[in-house]
């Protein structure tokens, strides 16, 4: 409240600030689209307000008085702090309808990530949970914008992501094996046999898939212009490459965690020799700030 018990008006702030930017009432008034009159009322309200004039309409372009020079930085600095308290209201009223926000590859989402939290929670409630499953860079770049608090994907040491590149922390939750994998012939045998020495129809992983990234920094042979393969179909969900394989379409590598069931039925073999096979981490990045109280309390939890 001002002089007189008089309410203020936030816009009459955010039009001050715009006329001290502009130097002009016409360029000010069309910058925040309203009529110049109205903005003139706006301005000439706030001085009466304050109890003070702000600004020296005889000179052109148009300068702040003493008095405006003077209330001009507390104002962007109100303006400012009433800005970040929203932000925060927001974040902590996002934070309230959902305590625990992860990001997780598809693989994870529907092989791995439910019968781990499920693990969790048998030792105690965590709240609110929101999932969102993407590619690997999908997630990362959730994890970037901080949109979600955690990212459970594939990862290997000698093949950093992004958030290893910037340091985020991370927790292994545990281990898999990628394996190159073909449907059988009718003796039980893999159709596709990485030591016939032909060319082998490869079901291959686009750029946005993180295990792709791992295999093709690994497997050197794999995307070797002398390897023995010639793609047929390139995407970023193993899931689809595991259904392509399973109809004989080609040879994938897929983690033997999204594959057990197809591998203890026989329904899908692996081929090739160890050497063709690569280990993988499943891990956990968390965000490197402070985070709510529900998901510092499970990263507490995960590393215990």
């Amino acid at each position: 409240m001002g002089p007189g018990n008089r309410p203020l008006d936030i816009e009459w702030l955010e039009d001050f600030v715009t006329l001290a930017e502009t130097g002009s009432f016409s360029r000010a008034a069309e910058a925040r689209t309203i009529a110049q009159p109205a903005f003139s009322r706006h301005i000439r309200a706030l001085e009466e307000w304050v109890g003070a004039d702000l600004v020296d309409r005889g000179a052109h372009p148009a300068t702040l008085t003493a008095a405006g020079k003077r209330f001009l930085p507390l104002t962007e600095d109100v303006l400012a702090r009433l800005i970040a308290a929203r932000i925060k209201a927001r974040m902590a009223h996002d934070q309230s309808v959902a305590s625990l926000r992860f990001a997780a590859t598809h693989a994870l989402s529907l092989g791995y990530f439910p019968q781990w939290l499920g693990r969790i929670e048998a030792q105690g409630a965590l709240g609110p949970i929101e999932m969102m499953s993407d590619s690997t860079l999908g997630c990362e770049e959730l994890m970037l914008q901080r949109r979600a608090q955690f990212l459970m994907c594939y990862a290997h040491d000698a093949v950093p992501n992004r958030l290893d590149e910037a340091g985020v922390a991370w927790v292994k939750l545990e281990d898999d094996l990628l394996a190159p994998v073909s449907a059988v012939d009718a003796r039980g045998a893999p159709r596709f046999r990485l030591d016939e020495g032909a060319s082998l129809p490869l079901l291959a992983y686009s750029d946005a898939s993180g295990v792709g990234r791992i295999m093709r920094g690994r497997l050197r042979a794999v995307s070797a212009k002398d390897a023995p393969f010639h793609t047929v179909f390139t995407g970023h969900h193993a899931l689809v490459l595991k259904s392509l394989a399973l109809e004989g379409r080609g040879l994938a590598w897929l983690p033997k965690r999204l594959i057990a069931d197809e591998l203890a039925s026989g329904r899908l073999a692996v081929t090739g020799d160890e050497a063709w096979q690569l280990p993988l981490e499943i891990r956990l990045y968390r965000q490197p700030v402070v985070m709510s109280d529900a998901a510092e309390a499970l990263w507490t939890t995960v590393n215990a």
